[in-house]
Protein backbone atom coordinates (compact mmCIF):
# COMPACT_ATOMS: atom_id res chain seq x y z
CA UNK A 1 0.00 0.00 0.00
CA UNK A 2 1.70 3.42 -1.31
CA UNK A 3 0.82 5.92 2.01
CA UNK A 4 1.44 9.75 1.71
CA UNK A 5 1.06 12.41 4.51
CA UNK A 6 1.03 15.96 3.58
CA UNK A 7 -0.17 19.07 5.11
CA UNK A 8 -0.06 22.64 5.97
CA UNK A 9 1.14 24.50 8.98
CA UNK A 10 1.81 27.67 10.06
CA UNK A 11 1.91 27.72 13.72
CA UNK A 12 3.44 24.10 14.21
CA UNK A 13 0.27 22.62 15.42
CA UNK A 14 -1.20 20.57 11.97
CA UNK A 15 3.09 19.81 11.92
CA UNK A 16 3.08 17.56 14.78
CA UNK A 17 -0.38 15.41 14.34
CA UNK A 18 1.08 15.14 10.96
CA UNK A 19 4.12 13.64 12.03
CA UNK A 20 2.72 11.53 14.96
CA UNK A 21 0.31 10.24 11.48
CA UNK A 22 3.79 9.57 9.27
CA UNK A 23 5.46 7.90 12.31
CA UNK A 24 2.61 5.19 12.43
CA UNK A 25 2.14 4.35 9.32
CA UNK A 26 5.74 4.91 8.13
CA UNK A 27 6.53 7.48 5.77
CA UNK A 28 7.65 11.43 6.23
CA UNK A 29 5.64 14.46 6.57
CA UNK A 30 5.63 16.43 4.27
CA UNK A 31 4.32 19.97 3.63
CA UNK A 32 1.70 20.91 0.57
CA UNK A 33 4.34 22.86 -1.44
CA UNK A 34 5.89 19.28 -1.97
CA UNK A 35 3.47 17.85 -4.63
CA UNK A 36 2.70 13.72 -5.11
CA UNK A 37 4.90 12.40 -7.73
CA UNK A 38 3.37 8.88 -7.76
CA UNK A 39 0.15 7.66 -7.37
CA UNK A 40 -1.26 6.67 -3.60
CA UNK A 41 -3.76 4.53 -2.04
CA UNK A 42 -4.04 6.90 0.87
CA UNK A 43 -3.13 10.45 1.19
CA UNK A 44 -3.42 11.62 5.02
CA UNK A 45 -3.59 15.57 4.30
CA UNK A 46 -3.17 18.21 7.32
CA UNK A 47 -4.89 21.74 7.59
CA UNK A 48 -6.21 24.30 10.02
CA UNK A 49 -8.96 26.97 9.02
CA UNK A 50 -7.67 30.52 8.80
CA UNK A 51 -10.68 32.86 8.75
CA UNK A 52 -13.00 29.98 7.89
CA UNK A 53 -11.49 28.29 5.06
CA UNK A 54 -8.12 26.77 4.39
CA UNK A 55 -5.03 28.64 3.64
CA UNK A 56 -4.52 29.51 -0.74
CA UNK A 57 -1.40 26.85 -0.58
CA UNK A 58 -3.51 23.73 0.64
CA UNK A 59 -5.76 24.65 -2.94
CA UNK A 60 -2.99 24.77 -5.05
CA UNK A 61 -1.92 21.76 -3.92
CA UNK A 62 -5.18 19.78 -4.19
CA UNK A 63 -5.43 21.42 -7.64
CA UNK A 64 -2.11 20.28 -8.60
CA UNK A 65 -2.95 16.54 -7.90
CA UNK A 66 -2.26 14.79 -11.02
CA UNK A 67 -1.76 11.32 -10.12
CA UNK A 68 -4.42 8.68 -9.27
CA UNK A 69 -5.70 8.81 -4.97
CA UNK A 70 -7.44 6.06 -3.86
CA UNK A 71 -8.44 8.12 -1.29
CA UNK A 72 -7.82 11.26 1.12
CA UNK A 73 -7.94 11.08 5.31
CA UNK A 74 -8.69 14.04 5.97
CA UNK A 75 -6.91 15.23 10.01
CA UNK A 76 -7.14 18.56 10.99
CA UNK A 77 -6.40 21.39 14.20
CA UNK A 78 -8.30 24.50 15.36
CA UNK A 79 -8.50 26.83 18.46
CA UNK A 80 -12.79 27.25 17.43
CA UNK A 81 -13.78 25.23 14.24
CA UNK A 82 -13.83 21.74 14.20
CA UNK A 83 -12.70 20.63 10.93
CA UNK A 84 -11.75 21.53 7.78
CA UNK A 85 -13.50 18.58 6.01
CA UNK A 86 -16.08 20.60 4.21
CA UNK A 87 -13.07 23.26 2.67
CA UNK A 88 -11.19 19.93 1.94
CA UNK A 89 -13.95 17.90 0.35
CA UNK A 90 -15.64 20.62 -2.07
CA UNK A 91 -11.96 20.46 -3.80
CA UNK A 92 -11.78 16.96 -3.85
CA UNK A 93 -15.16 16.42 -5.12
CA UNK A 94 -13.77 18.68 -8.28
CA UNK A 95 -11.71 16.66 -8.78
CA UNK A 96 -12.88 13.23 -8.56
CA UNK A 97 -10.91 12.15 -5.65
CA UNK A 98 -12.91 10.22 -2.46
CA UNK A 99 -12.69 11.59 0.80
CA UNK A 100 -13.10 9.24 3.34
CA UNK A 101 -15.51 9.24 6.25
CA UNK A 102 -13.44 8.85 8.96
CA UNK A 103 -11.32 12.13 9.94
CA UNK A 104 -9.04 13.29 12.66
CA UNK A 105 -9.55 16.81 14.83
CA UNK A 106 -8.04 18.06 17.58
CA UNK A 107 -7.23 21.33 19.04
CA UNK A 108 -4.38 24.07 18.14
CA UNK A 109 -3.06 26.59 20.38
CA UNK A 110 -3.90 29.54 19.16
CA UNK A 111 -3.03 33.25 21.07
CA UNK A 112 -4.69 32.15 24.63
CA UNK A 113 -6.61 29.66 23.58
CA UNK A 114 -5.86 25.79 24.17
CA UNK A 115 -2.13 26.71 25.32
CA UNK A 116 0.11 23.26 24.96
CA UNK A 117 -2.47 22.05 22.76
CA UNK A 118 -1.39 19.75 20.32
CA UNK A 119 -0.41 17.93 23.29
CA UNK A 120 1.41 14.48 23.89
CA UNK A 121 -1.96 12.82 24.51
CA UNK A 122 -3.56 14.07 20.78
CA UNK A 123 -0.31 13.54 19.22
CA UNK A 124 -0.87 9.52 20.52
CA UNK A 125 -4.72 9.73 18.98
CA UNK A 126 -3.56 10.92 16.36
CA UNK A 127 -0.92 7.44 15.91
CA UNK A 128 -3.79 5.00 16.71
CA UNK A 129 -5.96 7.02 14.41
CA UNK A 130 -3.50 6.60 11.51
CA UNK A 131 -2.85 2.70 12.30
CA UNK A 132 -6.57 2.11 12.24
CA UNK A 133 -7.02 3.84 8.89
CA UNK A 134 -4.11 1.78 7.29
CA UNK A 135 -5.49 -1.60 9.12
Amino acid sequence: MNIAVRYYSRGGNTKKIAEAIAEAVGVEAKTVSEPLSEDVDILFLGSAPYAFDIDDEVKKFISGIHVSVGKVVNFSTSAAVKSTRKYIEKLLAEKQIPIAEEEFSCRGAFAMLHKGRPNESDQKAAAEFARKIIS
